[in-house]
């Protein structure tokens, strides 16, 4: 623990690796390796007017996940970028989508400040 006080005060870059290999010795690995996600529960909480939202980190991509839950339920998905004008895009599909029933992935690339 004194070690992570020491790299709090010297290198902040470090701490967060730090912290999970400490968590993981003191606790177990299990308190620092990511859960599986499993798309079924998320699906069964969502609704037309509650849609899921994914907030990803980079490296994680669940859209080959999603596309095969779609696949397995024989929902069409059509997916679109925002940005660059976009905008007009993604409404054309959302009101077509809710007319035809089909899925519609809004992808929104957010940058850090």
């Amino acid at each position: 623990f004194q070690r992570l006080l020491l790299l709090r005060a010297l290198r902040q870059d470090k701490l967060t690796p730090a912290i999970m290999q400490y968590v993981a010795e003191v606790m177990g690995s299990r308190f620092v390796e990511p859960q599986p996600f499993a798309l079924e529960p998320s699906f069964a909480d969502s609704s037309c007017a509650t849609p899921l939202i994914f907030v990803l980190s980079p490296g994680s991509d669940p859209m080959a996940a999603l596309l095969k839950f779609a696949e397995d339920r024989g929902v069409r998905v059509e997916s679109v970028s925002l940005g660059q004008g976009q905008g007009p895009v993604a409404q054309k599909l959302i009101e077509e989508g809710s007319a035809a029933g089909f899925w519609v992935v809004l992808q929104v690339w957010l940058r850090p400040e």
